[in-house]
C-alpha cells in the first residue's frame, strides 16, 4: 500500500493548489500549466466520486479516501513525465488528510503518514473570498472562513512552505506567475522554499537580498570629509533676535499650513539601564559590598545613579511597592535597599524598564503627576506643531507596543488639550518590514536560526524614510522621543518656531526661482542672482565646470539643484556627545555636499580623516524641520533622495553567535543625503537627551526649585 503513495523525484520544481472547495484550484492549475507550457496533474478525486454519483448516488465514505489517495499520486508522478520545468498539482495528499478530519474526525495512518511526506516546492493556498459553486459533489456552502483556516494550520502544523492567493481569477493567476517566476529565480541563488516565503511574505525583494549580501562581501565605502561644517562655513549662526524674527514669521504663515510633528519612538529603553544589569549580573550581595563593587569595577555611573536615587521621577514608586513586598523594609541596611531596588526596577515580572520602550517610562516628576515622553511631546506638538487650533503628532512604533503608547495618550490627552488650547491628532505607523535586512554570519553567508530559517533584522531608523514618505504635511518637525525637556519649554518653542521660519523664507525663495524656470521666464540676468542663492543661502556648491554650459543645460542644472526636499537642521555646540556631526563631504562622482555623518562612517585609521573629526565643532542633536512638497504642491518621493551608497554594518549576537548585520543609510544620514540641506546653531537648551537612566538627574529634567 505504501509503495502506491510514494512520490516519484525529480528535479522539476512542483506547485501543489491548496484550499477548501470551489475556490479555484483546477482552474489555477490549468492556467498555470498553459502559461508555462507544462503539465499538471487533475484531481483524482474528481472523477473517482463522480463516477461513484453517477453509478450508485453515494457520496464519498472513509474506504474512498486511500484509493483516492493512491489514484493522485499515480496521476502526479505520470505527469513528471512530461513536465517541463514546473508540474501544477490540482490537489495533493494533504488536502485529502484535511477532509478526511473535517468530515469523519479521522485519518488513515497510511494516508497520513504519506500526505505528511509528500513534498512541494510551494503550496498556493487559494482563498475563500470568491463565490461558492455548487455541483454534484460539493456540500460545504458555510463556514467556508473556518475550513479555510483548518487548511491555513495543516499547512503550519506539517511545516509546508505556501503562500495564499486572494482575489478574483485573473488577479489570482498573474500573482501566481509572478511567485512562480521569483521562487524559480530564488533557488537558482541557492534560496530553498522557506527561504522564499520568509522574503516575500515580508515585501522584500531578491535583488535587495543580492545587494545586501553583496554589502557585506564588498564592505561600505566610508565617507570622505573634506572638512568640518562651522558657523563661518556651513553653519548659519542667529541671534536670538534672528530666532524671534523667524519664528513671529512662522506664526504668520502657519494658519495655511497643515503642520506635523514626527517622532522616532520605537527604540527600546536597554541601553539606558545597561550598567543597572551589569550590576544585577556581577553583584553577590552574599559576600561584597556596592562600595566595593563600584571601586573594584570602576562603575561612576552605578555611583551617580545611587547618590541621585530619590532625585529619579520613579523613586517613589518603587520604593512603595518595595515596602508593600517586604515587611521589614525600614530594618533594612541601605546596601540591602539599593540592590532590592534596582532589581525591582528591572523585573521583569514589576516595572521591567530596560525592555520597555523610552516613550512610556515616567521621565519628570511634576507636583500633581510624573509625566512620560509622550505626554511631553504631545506638550510641544501643541506649543509649536498646531495650526488652525490643531496639532499632529505622528509617532514611529513596534505594533506590539501600540496599546501602551494609547493607553499614557488616553489618559493625558485632554488635560494638554484643555492646557493648550489645541485639538491633538494623533496616528502610529510601524517600521516596513519590506526594509528588514538579511543577516550573516563571520563568512558572510546568510545566517539560519536553530530551524533553519533565515534571520531577518530591522534596518535602522534610516528605514523610517518610508514612514515619511508617507506622511502628507507642508512642514513636518522631527524629534526624537527621548529629547524632551522638563524647563524652559519656552525656549524650545522659540527655536523649533525659527527654524520653521528659517525653512519657510528659503522654500518661498526656492520655489519662486522654480516658477520662473517652469515658465521660462529666467534670463542670463537672473543667473547670478539664482548663483549666490544657491552657493550662499542652501550651502550648494556650484560645479567648476557651470560656465562652460550652454545657457539651456544651466538652466535644468540649476532647476535640478532647487528641485529637492529642503529640511533645516539645527545643531548645537559639540561637547563630547556620541552621534553625528555636520560636515562637509565630497561623494563618489567628487560632489561637495553638507551631510550628517556618524562617526562610525569616518574611516578612523585614515590620519587626516581622523583629524577632520577631531576638529568638529558642532554635533547633530536631531533637531529636524523639513519641507517635502514641490513648488506645485505636489510630494517629493523622498526614496529618489537617498544615498544609497552609504549604510552601516553592525556587530550583533543572535543565540549566543556572532552575526552581521546592515542598516539602512540613516533617516538624517544618507537616507536624506540629496537634500537641500541647511545647518543652523541652535543653543544647547534645546538639546537634552535621556541616554541614560543618570541623564535624568540634568537640570534640564528635575523640577525647578
Amino acid at each position: 500500500m505504501e509503495e502506491n503513495l510514494k512520490q516519484q523525484h525529480s528535479i522539476i520544481i512542483k506547485f501543489a493548489l491548496f484550499g477548501p472547495e470551489s475556490t479555484g484550484k483546477t482552474t489555477l492549475a490549468k492556467q498555470l500549466a498553459e502559461y508555462f507550457q507544462t503539465e499538471w496533474a487533475p484531481e483524482y478525486a474528481r472523477e473517482y466520486l463522480q463516477q461513484k454519483w453517477n453509478n450508485y448516488q453515494q457520496a464519498c465514505d472513509p474506504d474512498d479516501l486511500l484509493p483516492i489517495a493512491i489514484g493522485q499520486t499515480r496521476l502526479e508522478n505520470e505527469a513528471l513525465l512530461t513536465a517541463n520545468q514546473y508540474l501544477f498539482c490540482d490537489t495533493c495528499l494533504l488536502v485529502t488528510k484535511v477532509f478526511s478530519e473535517i468530515y469523519y474526525n479521522f485519518c488513515d495512518p497510511t494516508l497520513d503518514k504519506a500526505a505528511r511526506k509528500h513534498k512541494y516546492d510551494l503550496f498556493f493556498l487559494t482563498d475563500v473570498d470568491v463565490p461558492w459553486e455548487k455541483d454534484d459533489l460539493r456540500d460545504a456552502p458555510d463556514n467556508r472562513e473556518q475550513t479555510f483556516e483548518t487548511f491555513k494550520q495543516a499547512l503550519i502544523d506539517n511545516d509546508k512552505p505556501f503562500v495564499i492567493l486572494t482575489g478574483d481569477a485573473p488577479t489570482r493567476l498573474q500573482k501566481a506567475i509572478e511567485i512562480v517566476e521569483i521562487l524559480t529565480e530564488a533557488k537558482k541563488a541557492g534560496f530553498n522554499s522557506h527561504d522564499f516565503v520568509q522574503f516575500y511574505q515580508k515585501g522584500i525583494s531578491l535583488d535587495d537580498i543580492r545587494q545586501h549580501l553583496g554589502i557585506f562581501q564588498n564592505g561600505i565605502a566610508k565617507a570622505v570629509l573634506v572638512k568640518p561644517a562651522t558657523k563661518t562655513d556651513g553653519i548659519i549662526k542667529q541671534t536670538k533676535e534672528d530666532f524671534e524674527r523667524y519664528a513671529a514669521y512662522f506664526d504668520t504663515q502657519k494658519e495655511k499650513l497643515k503642520l506635523l510633528k514626527f517622532v522616532p519612538a520605537s527604540g527600546a529603553a536597554s541601553r539606558m539601564f545597561k550598567f543597572l544589569n551589569e550590576f544585577l549580573n556581577e553583584f553577590d550581595p552574599e559576600n561584597d559590598t556596592i562600595n566595593s563593587y563600584i571601586n573594584r569595577h570602576n562603575a561612576p555611573d552605578l555611583k551617580v545613579f545611587l547618590t541621585g536615587l530619590d532625585k529619579f521621577p520613579f523613586y517613589e514608586t518603587i520604593e512603595l511597592i518595595l515596602k508593600e513586598l517586604n515587611a521589614d523594609y525600614s530594618q533594612w541596611e541601605a546596601d540591602r535597599k539599593q540592590y532590592e531596588f534596582i532589581k525591582l526596577l528591572l523585573d521583569a515580572q514589576y516595572f521591567n524598564f530596560s525592555n520597555k520602550p523610552k516613550a512610556i517610562l515616567p521621565f519628570h516628576k511634576y507636583s500633581t503627576h510624573t509625566a512620560t515622553p509622550i505626554e511631553e511631546h504631545l506638550n510641544e506638538s501643541a506649543l509649536y506643531a498646531s495650526s488652525d487650533g490643531i496639532a499632529r503628532l505622528h509617532f514611529t512604533i513596534s505594533d506590539i507596543h501600540q496599546s501602551q503608547f494609547e493607553r499614557i495618550i488616553e489618559s493625558e490627552i485632554s488635560k494638554v488639550e484643555q492646557k493648550t488650547n489645541s485639538k491633538i491628532q494623533i496616528d502610529f505607523s510601524f517600521q516596513d518590514k519590506s526594509t528588514d535586512t538579511i543577516a550573516v554570519g563571520l563568512d558572510n553567508q546568510p545566517f539560519r536560526d536553530d530551524r533553519g530559517r533565515l534571520v531577518f533584522r530591522p534596518a535602522g531608523h534610516g528605514a523610517l524614510i518610508e514612514n515619511l514618505n508617507r506622511m502628507d504635511a507642508d512642514v513636518i518637525f522631527i524629534k526624537n522621543i527621548d529629547n524632551v525637556i522638563q524647563n524652559h519649554i519656552e525656549e524650545i518653542t522659540l527655536y523649533k518656531k525659527g527654524l520653521a521660519g528659517i525653512l519657510l523664507e528659503l522654500q518661498q525663495q526656492v520655489f519662486d526661482w522654480l516658477w520662473l524656470i517652469e515658465n521660462q521666464q529666467i534670463t542670463e540676468n537672473h543667473l547670478g542672482d539664482i548663483l549666490t542663492f544657491v552657493s550662499e543661502k542652501l550651502n550648494m556648491p556650484i560645479i567648476d565646470d557651470f560656465k562652460k554650459y550652454t545657457f539651456e543645460y544651466k538652466i535644468e542644472h540649476l532647476r535640478d539643484l532647487l528641485h529637492r526636499p529642503i529640511r533645516v537642521c539645527g545643531m548645537v555646540k559639540n561637547e563630547g556627545e556620541p552621534g553625528g556631526g555636520p560636515f562637509w563631504v565630497r561623494d563618489s562622482k567628487g560632489h561637495l555636499s553638507l551631510q550628517i555623518i556618524e562617526t562610525s562612517q569616518i574611516d578612523l585609521n585614515n590620519p587626516s580623516q581622523a583629524y577632520i573629526l577631531a576638529q568638529s565643532t558642532h554635533f547633530n542633536p536631531v533637531d529636524l524641520v523639513c519641507a517635502t512638497k514641490d513648488f506645485k504642491g505636489n510630494k517629493f518621493d523622498l526614496k529618489q533622495y537617498i544615498d544609497r551608497e552609504s549604510g552601516f554594518i553592525v556587530h550583533k549576537n543572535k543565540s549566543g553567535k556572532s552575526i552581521k548585520a546592515y542598516e539602512l543609510p540613516g533617516l538624517w544620514n544618507g537616507a536624506m543625503a540629496k537634500w537641500i540641506t541647511v545647518f543652523v546653531e541652535v543653543p544647547l537648551i534645546t538639546f537634552n537627551p535621556v541616554k541614560t537612566v543618570n541623564d535624568l538627574l540634568k537640570p534640564a529634567h528635575q523640577p525647578q526649585s
